[in-house]
């Protein structure tokens, strides 16, 4: 099995935090980044809530049972698209993007109380911190740690060139 071409894709950590505005702008890369490479790069999602944002670490959990129940990154796009309302409303807003998402709400729900995602949460945020990030959105690819948290400016096109050149090399 020593064919490149059962090489897998790029990796690239998307640290995020679902109550971020920063997080939002940055979608426009990532559909960018998913439309040019497809399934050569896969995006994966990373959490870091930050304390400041009362409802961010139930988003992350929430975002954890998308994924579980195959929406993951377009909950991701949902919630962050109305990044205002969780803030006012909280949980019942993430519940209602699962429904409108065609997801189990009450499985939601559950998950929130039962808290069945917190350790995949709880360890995205220990080893963020343990590789420096400090804010959100910041992308890691090959080693590399690109802060999206100060300025987005010219990120992608360095992630593109990273991936570029590890699809090359592949």
């Amino acid at each position: 099995m020593s064919d490149s071409t059962t090489a897998g894709p790029v990796v690239l950590d998307v640290w995020c935090e679902l109550q971020c505005t920063d997080c939002r702008k940055a979608l426009g890369d990532l559909r960018a980044l998913r439309e040019r490479y497809g399934d050569r790069l896969e995006l994966r999602l990373r959490h870091f809530p930050l304390d400041k944002h009362k409802h961010a670490f139930a988003a992350a959990q929430a975002a954890e049972e998308a994924l579980e129940q195959g929406k993951g990154w377009p909950y991701v796009e949902a919630v962050l698209g109305r990044v205002e309302e969780l803030d006012r409303r909280g949980v019942p807003l993430l519940l209602d993007v699962a429904r409108e998402l065609g997801l189990d709400a009450e499985e939601f729900d559950t998950a929130l109380i039962d808290g069945r995602h917190i350790l995949i949460v709880d360890a995205d945020q220990a080893e963020g911190k343990a590789i420096g990030v400090t804010g959100t959105p910041t992308y890691v690819i090959d080693g590399e740690r690109l802060d999206g948290g100060k300025s987005q400016e010219g990120l992608r096109a360095r992630i593109e060139e990273i991936a570029d050149r590890l699809l090359a090399n592949a």
